[in-house]
């Protein structure tokens, strides 16, 4: 009886333990595709929806990024921006909380990036970013607060039939509760004139060219947030909630088209095929699940980007 009991109790710990892991991957992730989109946009308008009715859970997000270069000499850059995400959390059914105070949360990103030529095939790209992400029903806390960096090196080719681009680097995230960077790699390759291909994590697709404006595209990525909320949320059996998650694996299908060779307008249409929406207390444990669901995905943008 006690060799049963024992057992329960190390398979349960056991458990606990793998969620830890598999959440603190997800974040990490999540945080390279926040860092990495940063560290290539210079200006982004974005609307993201996902729908859920068997859930009753709808979030919508609407983005908003601008980062400003300044030429410095030697071929080095001043990179100065920021980012806001207002996301839109609506339910409509019954939970056994409170759920008024995460119907509004917001995400404020500051970017200070820096780069310079390391050599004649390489460059370097560093940014640091302070973030604050809330649901703002209070005065700011220091938990709102969380820090990211990220330092890469990056190589391109464009001339030539075969034009590549390297992208391998190191990034922090204070989301995912680690206390060491993690690697970042981003690959791509135009390997025929009306074919390319992007490899890495947090995201990869194939791109089809039907012209220098049309594209179209097939595209697995990660989305998401974590976003603190000031008051703790009383939930069943006295747990405490102190933050709301969402982690989403998107497979989708989307069309570009190219104003100019750094400009243009895009849409996304796709499936959740792994989705995460959680209530998360104070030591990033799951207390609640919000929405498990997989469910329809739809993004839409206007950007400018260095690619």
């Amino acid at each position: 009886m006690l060799h049963s009991r024992s057992g329960k109790k190390s398979l349960r710990k056991e458990k606990h333990v793998s969620k830890a892991i598999y959440f603190t991957f997800l974040l990490t992730l999540l945080a390279l595709t926040s860092t990495w989109a940063q560290s290539s946009d210079l200006l982004r308008l974005e609307y993201t929806n996902l729908p859920n009715e068997d859930s009753g859970v709808n979030t919508s997000r609407y983005r908003f990024l601008l980062n400003i270069p300044f030429k410095l000499k030697g071929g080095q850059y001043l990179i100065l921006g920021s980012e806001y995400n207002y996301i839109d959390f609506d339910t409509t059914r019954e939970f056994p909380f409170d759920d008024s105070e995460l119907e509004h949360l917001h995400v404020i990103d500051f970017n200070l990036g820096y780069i310079f030529n390391w050599n004649e095939d390489w460059r370097f790209v560093g940014i640091i970013t302070p973030r604050l992400a809330s649901n703002l029903v209070t005065n700011v806390v220091g938990r709102d607060f969380l820090l990211n960096f990220t330092a890469t090196f990056w190589k391109e080719v464009t001339d030539g039939e075969r034009p590549f681009r390297l992208v391998l680097g190191l990034t922090y995230n204070s989301t995912t509760g680690l206390p060491v960077p993690l690697p970042l790699i981003n690959y791509y390759r135009r390997f025929d004139p009306n074919w390319s291909f992007t490899l890495g994590i947090p995201r990869s697709d194939i791109r089809y060219h039907i012209s220098d404006r049309n594209t179209l595209l097939m595209a697995l990525f990660l989305d998401g947030y974590f976003v603190n909320a000031q008051n703790d949320i009383i939930l069943p059996d006295n747990d405490l909630g102190s933050a709301i998650s969402l982690s989403a694996l998107v497979s989708a299908f989307g069309y570009q088209y190219n104003v100019s060779k750094m400009v243009s307008f895009y849409g996304f249409a796709g499936y959740t095929l792994f989705q995460n929406g959680v209530l998360r207390d104070d030591k990033r444990n799951n207390v609640f699940n919000l929405n498990n669901d997989g469910g329809l995905y739809f993004k839409a943008g206007f950007k400018v980007s260095i690619f």
